[in-house]
Protein backbone atom coordinates (compact mmCIF):
# COMPACT_ATOMS: atom_id res chain seq x y z
CA UNK A 1 0.00 0.00 0.00
CA UNK A 2 3.06 2.25 0.87
CA UNK A 3 4.32 1.57 -2.43
CA UNK A 4 1.50 2.56 -4.50
CA UNK A 5 1.19 5.59 -2.63
CA UNK A 6 4.69 6.10 -3.43
CA UNK A 7 4.50 5.73 -6.89
CA UNK A 8 1.39 7.58 -7.74
CA UNK A 9 3.13 10.50 -5.82
CA UNK A 10 5.78 10.10 -7.89
CA UNK A 11 4.20 10.07 -11.34
CA UNK A 12 1.92 13.17 -9.59
CA UNK A 13 5.12 15.06 -8.70
CA UNK A 14 6.80 13.93 -12.39
CA UNK A 15 3.34 15.67 -14.10
CA UNK A 16 3.47 18.97 -12.37
CA UNK A 17 6.97 19.35 -13.49
CA UNK A 18 6.32 18.50 -16.56
CA UNK A 19 3.59 20.92 -16.39
CA UNK A 20 5.51 23.68 -15.12
CA UNK A 21 8.61 23.25 -17.74
CA UNK A 22 5.85 23.16 -20.62
CA UNK A 23 4.48 26.73 -19.64
CA UNK A 24 7.86 28.33 -19.35
CA UNK A 25 9.24 27.09 -22.94
CA UNK A 26 5.91 27.63 -23.60
CA UNK A 27 6.19 31.54 -22.27
CA UNK A 28 9.59 31.72 -23.39
CA UNK A 29 8.69 31.28 -27.08
CA UNK A 30 5.72 33.03 -27.14
CA UNK A 31 7.07 36.33 -24.96
CA UNK A 32 10.09 35.81 -24.41
CA UNK A 33 11.24 37.46 -27.74
CA UNK A 34 9.53 40.48 -26.85
CA UNK A 35 10.67 40.30 -22.99
CA UNK A 36 14.58 39.45 -24.12
CA UNK A 37 14.85 40.75 -27.17
CA UNK A 38 15.83 38.40 -30.17
CA UNK A 39 19.09 36.42 -30.37
CA UNK A 40 20.94 35.67 -33.18
CA UNK A 41 23.61 33.00 -33.64
CA UNK A 42 27.03 33.01 -36.39
CA UNK A 43 28.02 29.28 -36.86
CA UNK A 44 31.57 27.99 -37.81
CA UNK A 45 32.95 24.39 -38.98
CA UNK A 46 35.15 23.90 -35.06
CA UNK A 47 37.53 22.10 -37.52
CA UNK A 48 38.54 24.79 -39.58
CA UNK A 49 38.23 28.30 -36.73
CA UNK A 50 39.96 28.43 -33.44
CA UNK A 51 38.16 28.50 -30.22
CA UNK A 52 40.76 31.45 -29.32
CA UNK A 53 39.71 33.70 -32.42
CA UNK A 54 36.02 33.53 -31.84
CA UNK A 55 37.19 34.95 -27.81
CA UNK A 56 39.01 37.46 -29.60
CA UNK A 57 35.68 38.64 -31.52
CA UNK A 58 33.71 38.32 -28.63
CA UNK A 59 36.32 40.08 -26.63
CA UNK A 60 37.21 43.23 -29.17
CA UNK A 61 33.29 43.43 -29.49
CA UNK A 62 33.15 44.07 -26.47
CA UNK A 63 36.06 46.34 -25.89
CA UNK A 64 34.69 48.61 -28.18
CA UNK A 65 31.22 48.77 -26.95
CA UNK A 66 32.00 49.66 -23.78
CA UNK A 67 35.31 51.71 -24.01
CA UNK A 68 35.20 53.23 -27.54
CA UNK A 69 34.59 57.17 -26.85
CA UNK A 70 31.38 57.37 -28.56
CA UNK A 71 28.42 55.37 -28.59
CA UNK A 72 28.77 52.08 -31.22
CA UNK A 73 26.28 50.53 -33.40
CA UNK A 74 26.39 46.69 -33.64
CA UNK A 75 25.37 46.68 -36.84
CA UNK A 76 27.89 48.88 -37.89
CA UNK A 77 30.30 46.75 -36.64
CA UNK A 78 29.09 43.58 -37.87
CA UNK A 79 29.13 45.25 -41.25
CA UNK A 80 32.74 46.65 -40.67
CA UNK A 81 33.52 42.65 -40.26
CA UNK A 82 31.47 41.44 -43.28
CA UNK A 83 33.79 44.10 -45.89
CA UNK A 84 36.58 42.38 -44.06
CA UNK A 85 36.23 39.32 -44.62
CA UNK A 86 36.72 40.30 -48.45
CA UNK A 87 39.34 42.65 -47.71
CA UNK A 88 41.07 39.72 -45.48
CA UNK A 89 41.87 37.85 -49.03
CA UNK A 90 44.22 40.37 -50.35
CA UNK A 91 42.43 40.07 -54.23
CA UNK A 92 41.87 43.84 -55.25
CA UNK A 93 39.28 42.30 -57.61
CA UNK A 94 37.14 40.95 -54.37
CA UNK A 95 35.56 43.43 -52.74
CA UNK A 96 31.88 44.46 -50.78
CA UNK A 97 29.74 47.18 -51.55
CA UNK A 98 26.98 48.50 -48.85
CA UNK A 99 23.51 49.23 -50.38
CA UNK A 100 24.70 53.08 -51.18
CA UNK A 101 27.69 51.66 -52.82
CA UNK A 102 25.60 48.62 -54.61
CA UNK A 103 23.27 50.73 -56.11
CA UNK A 104 25.70 53.34 -57.52
CA UNK A 105 28.19 50.05 -59.20
CA UNK A 106 24.74 48.60 -61.21
CA UNK A 107 24.05 52.13 -62.31
CA UNK A 108 24.75 51.17 -66.01
CA UNK A 109 25.49 54.40 -68.87
CA UNK A 110 24.19 54.59 -72.10
CA UNK A 111 26.53 56.67 -74.04
CA UNK A 112 26.91 59.52 -71.63
CA UNK A 113 27.20 60.49 -68.28
CA UNK A 114 27.71 63.02 -66.23
CA UNK A 115 31.43 63.05 -64.55
CA UNK A 116 35.29 64.48 -64.95
CA UNK A 117 36.10 62.44 -68.17
CA UNK A 118 38.30 59.67 -67.03
CA UNK A 119 39.02 56.05 -67.53
CA UNK A 120 40.73 53.95 -64.76
CA UNK A 121 41.77 50.90 -63.77
CA UNK A 122 42.75 48.93 -60.30
CA UNK A 123 46.42 48.20 -60.05
CA UNK A 124 47.91 45.10 -58.53
CA UNK A 125 48.22 46.96 -55.29
CA UNK A 126 44.29 47.81 -55.66
CA UNK A 127 44.78 51.24 -55.84
CA UNK A 128 42.53 53.03 -58.58
CA UNK A 129 44.95 54.30 -61.35
CA UNK A 130 44.37 56.74 -64.09
CA UNK A 131 44.59 55.07 -67.59
CA UNK A 132 43.20 58.56 -69.94
CA UNK A 133 41.92 61.55 -69.21
CA UNK A 134 39.78 62.11 -72.29
CA UNK A 135 40.11 64.69 -74.60
CA UNK A 136 38.51 68.51 -73.41
CA UNK A 137 36.77 66.90 -70.05
CA UNK A 138 37.22 68.34 -66.72
CA UNK A 139 39.70 66.35 -65.30
CA UNK A 140 41.99 66.34 -68.70
CA UNK A 141 41.56 70.24 -68.67
CA UNK A 142 42.88 70.47 -64.80
CA UNK A 143 46.07 68.53 -65.49
CA UNK A 144 44.94 64.70 -64.06
CA UNK A 145 47.50 62.80 -66.39
CA UNK A 146 48.08 58.89 -66.87
CA UNK A 147 48.91 57.01 -64.14
CA UNK A 148 47.75 59.45 -61.55
CA UNK A 149 46.50 57.19 -58.15
CA UNK A 150 42.76 58.14 -57.06
CA UNK A 151 43.14 58.18 -53.10
CA UNK A 152 40.16 60.46 -52.32
CA UNK A 153 36.47 61.45 -53.57
CA UNK A 154 35.38 64.61 -51.82
CA UNK A 155 37.73 64.00 -48.69
CA UNK A 156 36.69 60.09 -48.51
CA UNK A 157 39.26 58.04 -48.73
CA UNK A 158 39.20 55.13 -51.56
CA UNK A 159 42.03 53.33 -51.00
CA UNK A 160 40.00 50.60 -49.76
CA UNK A 161 37.36 50.33 -52.87
CA UNK A 162 39.15 47.71 -55.21
CA UNK A 163 36.11 48.92 -58.13
CA UNK A 164 36.95 51.02 -60.67
CA UNK A 165 33.11 51.53 -61.38
CA UNK A 166 32.73 51.83 -57.87
CA UNK A 167 35.52 54.72 -57.57
CA UNK A 168 33.44 56.21 -61.05
CA UNK A 169 30.37 56.16 -59.70
CA UNK A 170 30.88 58.19 -56.50
CA UNK A 171 32.66 60.64 -59.01
CA UNK A 172 29.93 60.95 -60.73
CA UNK A 173 26.90 63.65 -60.01
CA UNK A 174 24.61 66.22 -61.31
CA UNK A 175 25.63 68.28 -64.44
CA UNK A 176 27.87 71.25 -63.05
CA UNK A 177 27.85 70.06 -59.51
CA UNK A 178 31.60 70.09 -57.55
CA UNK A 179 33.91 67.24 -57.08
CA UNK A 180 37.05 66.94 -55.42
CA UNK A 181 39.30 64.23 -56.20
CA UNK A 182 42.97 63.43 -54.59
CA UNK A 183 45.07 61.69 -56.72
CA UNK A 184 49.05 60.28 -55.82
CA UNK A 185 51.24 61.24 -58.26
CA UNK A 186 54.65 58.73 -58.33
CA UNK A 187 56.19 60.59 -60.51
CA UNK A 188 56.28 63.72 -57.83
CA UNK A 189 56.19 62.30 -54.93
CA UNK A 190 52.86 64.04 -53.38
CA UNK A 191 48.99 63.76 -53.58
CA UNK A 192 47.33 66.70 -55.34
CA UNK A 193 43.95 67.91 -54.99
CA UNK A 194 41.73 68.99 -58.12
CA UNK A 195 38.04 70.63 -57.59
CA UNK A 196 36.30 70.26 -60.49
CA UNK A 197 33.26 70.53 -62.27
CA UNK A 198 30.71 67.92 -63.45
CA UNK A 199 30.32 68.06 -67.28
CA UNK A 200 28.27 66.09 -69.28
CA UNK A 201 30.67 63.44 -70.93
CA UNK A 202 29.95 62.08 -74.20
CA UNK A 203 31.73 58.23 -74.82
CA UNK A 204 32.37 56.40 -77.74
CA UNK A 205 34.64 52.91 -76.80
CA UNK A 206 35.55 52.59 -80.65
CA UNK A 207 36.97 54.53 -83.33
CA UNK A 208 38.34 53.55 -87.33
CA UNK A 209 39.52 54.89 -90.25
CA UNK A 210 41.71 53.78 -93.09
CA UNK A 211 45.21 54.03 -93.16
CA UNK A 212 48.37 54.00 -95.86
CA UNK A 213 48.40 50.66 -97.54
CA UNK A 214 44.26 50.80 -97.61
CA UNK A 215 44.89 49.17 -94.17
CA UNK A 216 41.93 49.01 -91.06
CA UNK A 217 42.62 50.75 -88.29
CA UNK A 218 40.23 50.01 -84.91
CA UNK A 219 40.93 51.32 -82.38
CA UNK A 220 39.08 49.97 -78.80
CA UNK A 221 38.72 51.97 -75.86
CA UNK A 222 37.43 49.33 -73.38
CA UNK A 223 34.51 46.16 -73.76
CA UNK A 224 31.53 47.69 -73.03
CA UNK A 225 28.58 45.78 -73.30
CA UNK A 226 27.57 47.00 -76.79
CA UNK A 227 30.90 46.73 -78.24
CA UNK A 228 30.63 43.57 -80.21
CA UNK A 229 27.78 44.87 -82.37
CA UNK A 230 29.67 48.38 -82.49
CA UNK A 231 33.10 46.27 -84.01
CA UNK A 232 31.15 44.50 -86.21
CA UNK A 233 29.30 47.89 -88.18
CA UNK A 234 32.76 49.40 -88.37
CA UNK A 235 34.91 46.38 -89.46
CA UNK A 236 31.72 45.78 -91.74
CA UNK A 237 31.90 49.70 -93.44
CA UNK A 238 36.22 49.15 -93.71
CA UNK A 239 35.64 45.79 -95.76
CA UNK A 240 32.80 47.28 -97.95
CA UNK A 241 36.05 49.76 -98.85
CA UNK A 242 37.95 46.67 -99.84
CA UNK A 243 40.97 47.09 -97.13
CA UNK A 244 43.53 44.65 -97.14
CA UNK A 245 44.43 44.31 -93.57
CA UNK A 246 43.67 45.24 -89.91
CA UNK A 247 45.28 46.75 -87.38
CA UNK A 248 43.39 46.42 -83.92
CA UNK A 249 44.97 48.99 -81.01
CA UNK A 250 44.18 47.42 -77.70
CA UNK A 251 46.25 49.78 -75.93
CA UNK A 252 45.18 50.89 -72.89
CA UNK A 253 42.07 49.21 -72.86
CA UNK A 254 41.51 48.17 -69.15
CA UNK A 255 38.93 45.29 -70.43
CA UNK A 256 34.75 44.89 -69.26
CA UNK A 257 32.41 42.42 -70.75
CA UNK A 258 33.31 38.96 -70.92
CA UNK A 259 30.90 38.24 -73.62
CA UNK A 260 31.19 40.97 -75.77
CA UNK A 261 35.22 39.80 -76.08
CA UNK A 262 34.44 36.73 -76.56
CA UNK A 263 31.93 37.50 -79.79
CA UNK A 264 34.84 39.73 -81.23
CA UNK A 265 37.00 36.98 -80.95
CA UNK A 266 34.98 34.28 -82.56
CA UNK A 267 34.36 37.18 -85.93
CA UNK A 268 38.21 37.13 -86.47
CA UNK A 269 39.08 33.53 -85.58
CA UNK A 270 38.95 30.05 -87.20
CA UNK A 271 36.47 27.25 -85.40
CA UNK A 272 38.25 26.24 -81.95
CA UNK A 273 39.02 27.41 -78.94
CA UNK A 274 38.95 31.25 -77.87
CA UNK A 275 39.30 30.72 -74.10
CA UNK A 276 38.22 28.92 -71.01
CA UNK A 277 37.70 29.05 -67.68
CA UNK A 278 38.58 27.54 -64.44
CA UNK A 279 36.71 27.58 -60.90
CA UNK A 280 38.51 26.19 -57.54
CA UNK A 281 37.49 22.87 -58.13
CA UNK A 282 39.17 22.76 -61.40
CA UNK A 283 35.46 23.22 -63.52
CA UNK A 284 36.22 24.04 -67.07
CA UNK A 285 34.06 26.17 -69.32
CA UNK A 286 35.10 26.75 -72.57
CA UNK A 287 34.44 29.10 -75.62
CA UNK A 288 35.00 28.00 -79.16
CA UNK A 289 34.44 29.85 -81.97
CA UNK A 290 32.62 28.91 -85.66
CA UNK A 291 33.88 28.53 -89.09
CA UNK A 292 33.69 32.17 -89.93
CA UNK A 293 36.56 33.85 -89.78
CA UNK A 294 38.62 37.39 -90.72
CA UNK A 295 40.44 36.47 -94.00
CA UNK A 296 43.52 38.70 -94.12
CA UNK A 297 46.59 39.74 -92.24
CA UNK A 298 45.62 40.97 -88.81
CA UNK A 299 48.20 42.95 -85.78
CA UNK A 300 47.36 43.83 -82.64
CA UNK A 301 48.90 46.58 -80.30
CA UNK A 302 49.12 46.18 -76.39
CA UNK A 303 50.81 47.93 -73.67
CA UNK A 304 50.94 47.94 -69.83
CA UNK A 305 47.64 48.70 -69.28
CA UNK A 306 45.68 46.03 -72.06
CA UNK A 307 44.12 44.18 -69.47
CA UNK A 308 41.33 41.32 -68.85
CA UNK A 309 39.26 41.28 -72.05
CA UNK A 310 41.99 42.93 -74.14
CA UNK A 311 44.45 40.01 -73.02
CA UNK A 312 41.60 37.23 -73.89
CA UNK A 313 41.50 38.81 -77.58
CA UNK A 314 45.41 39.09 -77.73
CA UNK A 315 45.75 35.77 -76.37
CA UNK A 316 43.62 34.03 -78.19
CA UNK A 317 45.15 35.28 -81.68
CA UNK A 318 48.61 35.44 -80.83
CA UNK A 319 47.91 31.14 -79.85
CA UNK A 320 45.68 30.58 -82.97
CA UNK A 321 48.52 32.49 -85.05
CA UNK A 322 46.20 34.84 -86.49
CA UNK A 323 48.05 37.73 -85.51
CA UNK A 324 51.06 39.75 -84.93
CA UNK A 325 51.26 41.27 -81.42
CA UNK A 326 53.12 44.70 -81.43
CA UNK A 327 54.28 46.87 -78.59
CA UNK A 328 54.94 45.79 -74.92
CA UNK A 329 53.96 43.70 -72.19
CA UNK A 330 50.25 43.80 -71.44
CA UNK A 331 48.77 44.17 -67.86
CA UNK A 332 48.57 40.66 -66.50
CA UNK A 333 44.69 40.37 -65.17
CA UNK A 334 43.50 36.78 -65.30
CA UNK A 335 40.61 36.43 -63.23
CA UNK A 336 37.02 35.99 -63.52
CA UNK A 337 34.93 38.10 -61.41
CA UNK A 338 31.01 38.52 -60.55
CA UNK A 339 28.54 40.38 -58.99
CA UNK A 340 26.35 38.54 -55.93
CA UNK A 341 23.81 40.85 -54.61
CA UNK A 342 22.48 40.37 -50.88
CA UNK A 343 19.12 40.38 -49.24
CA UNK A 344 19.39 43.91 -48.07
CA UNK A 345 20.46 45.53 -51.02
CA UNK A 346 24.54 45.15 -50.54
CA UNK A 347 26.22 43.19 -52.53
CA UNK A 348 29.78 41.49 -52.95
CA UNK A 349 32.41 41.46 -55.91
CA UNK A 350 34.07 38.14 -55.76
CA UNK A 351 36.59 36.25 -58.29
CA UNK A 352 35.36 33.27 -59.08
CA UNK A 353 37.49 31.55 -61.85
CA UNK A 354 40.88 32.19 -64.10
CA UNK A 355 40.65 32.67 -67.76
CA UNK A 356 43.44 30.45 -69.64
CA UNK A 357 44.39 31.39 -73.54
CA UNK A 358 43.91 28.48 -75.90
CA UNK A 359 47.68 27.16 -75.13
CA UNK A 360 46.60 27.04 -71.73
CA UNK A 361 48.33 29.78 -70.20
CA UNK A 362 46.95 31.73 -67.54
CA UNK A 363 48.85 35.38 -67.74
CA UNK A 364 47.99 36.22 -64.37
CA UNK A 365 50.82 38.06 -62.73
CA UNK A 366 52.58 37.72 -65.91
CA UNK A 367 50.63 39.32 -69.23
CA UNK A 368 51.15 38.55 -72.75
CA UNK A 369 54.06 39.34 -74.73
CA UNK A 370 54.34 40.96 -77.69
CA UNK A 371 56.09 38.79 -80.92
CA UNK A 372 57.65 42.34 -81.54
CA UNK A 373 58.20 44.53 -78.86
CA UNK A 374 58.28 47.82 -79.46
CA UNK A 375 58.77 50.98 -77.01
CA UNK A 376 57.20 54.60 -77.50
CA UNK A 377 59.83 57.30 -77.73
CA UNK A 378 60.72 58.44 -73.45
CA UNK A 379 59.20 62.24 -73.94
CA UNK A 380 55.88 60.08 -74.51
CA UNK A 381 56.41 58.06 -71.46
CA UNK A 382 52.95 58.49 -69.13
CA UNK A 383 50.80 59.70 -71.81
CA UNK A 384 48.08 57.45 -73.32
CA UNK A 385 48.96 56.36 -76.53
CA UNK A 386 46.00 58.05 -78.17
CA UNK A 387 47.82 61.13 -77.06
CA UNK A 388 50.75 59.98 -79.25
CA UNK A 389 50.90 61.70 -82.72
CA UNK A 390 50.75 59.39 -85.73
CA UNK A 391 53.99 60.30 -86.91
CA UNK A 392 55.93 59.55 -83.68
CA UNK A 393 53.80 56.55 -82.72
CA UNK A 394 56.46 53.82 -83.77
CA UNK A 395 54.50 50.78 -82.50
CA UNK A 396 51.28 51.59 -84.63
CA UNK A 397 54.04 52.32 -87.65
CA UNK A 398 55.48 48.70 -87.15
CA UNK A 399 52.16 46.84 -86.57
CA UNK A 400 51.45 48.70 -90.27
CA UNK A 401 54.52 46.85 -91.53
CA UNK A 402 53.59 43.86 -90.17
CA UNK A 403 50.39 43.73 -91.45
CA UNK A 404 51.97 44.66 -95.26
CA UNK A 405 54.55 42.65 -94.57
CA UNK A 406 51.98 39.34 -94.40
CA UNK A 407 50.54 40.18 -97.15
Amino acid sequence: MIKNRSVILGIISLVVVTAIVTFAISTFIFYGMDRFGPQYQIGFDSSKVSAENIKKFNKVRSILEKEYYMDVDENTLLEGAVAGMADSLKDPYTSYFNKEQMKMFMEKSEGSYVGIGISITTDNNGLLTVIEPFEGSPAAKAGIKQGDKIIKVDDSDVTAIKDENMVISMIKGKENTNVKVTVYRQTEGKSIDFELVRKKIKISNISSEIMDGNIGYIKLVMFDSNIAKDFEEHLNKLLQKKIRGLVIDLRDDPGGDYSQVVQIADRLLPKGLIVYTEDRNKRRAEEQSDEKELEMPISVLINGNSASASEILAGALKDHKKATLVGTKSFGKGLVQTIRPLDDGSGIKVTIARYFTPSGVCIQGIGIMPDIEVTLDEKYKGLPASQVPKEDDVQLKKALEAVKAAQ
